[in-house]
């Protein structure tokens, strides 16, 4: 059985895995916009001490208009803006995101996630495998978590028909351990790599300030690191 039923996997709680999670102290809120200006087809973010804010273009709009955004802030100011009329949450979305994309017209209904990072101590036990959030979790400010699962359900199916070319049965312990070994690693490194980003927007010092805005004008300016990390981040290196 493929346990990929998300973060509060019913599957991986029947099953009793272990896992290893902490709260960020953090959620997200969640919602679709529609801009002043077009989104031209771009992803946009902003980072900010109190979290990242991401606009995600939508298509099926023409004038490229409607964005799914996510928006991560303390718990306390999640409480506040939910509580807000449509109105008052637009502009001060609008406000946050120092209206890059114009005026915010109209959201639809908020939806709020608590962010915690989770982590299964293993990925298969008594033939049940854990793939995407049902394995692990992370912070959403690189959109990391959907790159992950993807590669999960890849390398699963690349071992599956490995066995069964072998003539093994798909719940045979040495085709899980070899899912197991090639993507906990990678896993655990892009968990520990968010939350080193997360770490590094959240400070404010001026030293902190600093380097970060260099490092980050450095890659942007130097167009073969920038495609290395891209492809990293993609699981094709």
């Amino acid at each position: 059985m493929v346990a990929a039923d998300g973060a509060n996997s019913k599957i991986r709680q029947l099953a009793s895995f272990a896992t290893r999670e902490w709260d960020y102290g953090h959620d997200a809120i969640v919602t679709t916009v529609q801009t002043e200006k077009a989104h031209q087809a771009t992803a946009w973010q902003r980072f900010m001490p109190t979290g990242p804010l991401a606009f995600l273009p939508l298509g099926g709009d023409e004038e490229q208009r409607h964005c799914s955004i996510v928006w991560s802030v303390l718990t306390s100011e999640a409480e506040r803006l939910m509580c807000l009329p449509e109105a008052q949450f637009n502009e001060a979305l609008e406000r946050a995101f120092e209206s890059k994309l114009g005026r915010i017209e109209c959201s639809d209904e908020r939806f709020r996630v608590p962010l915690r990072q989770r982590h299964a101590t293993e990925y298969f036990r008594d033939g049940i495998v854990l793939v995407g959030d049902a394995a692990h979790t992370i912070h959403p400010l690189a959109g990391q978590g959907v790159n992950l699962g993807f590669l999960d359900v890849i390398v699963l199916s690349e071992e599956l028909h490995a066995g069964l070319k072998a003539g093994r049965r798909v719940n045979d312990k040495r085709i899980l351990e070899r899912y197991q070994c090639r993507r906990k690693p990678h896993n655990l490194q892009m968990m520990w790599a968010m939350e080193g980003f997360k770490h590094l927007f959240a400070g404010r010092t001026p030293a902190t300030v600093w380097l970060r805005n260099f490092g980050l004008t450095q890659v942007d300016g130097f167009g073969p690191l920038k495609n290395l990390i891209a492809r990293h981040a993609l699981g094709m290196e």
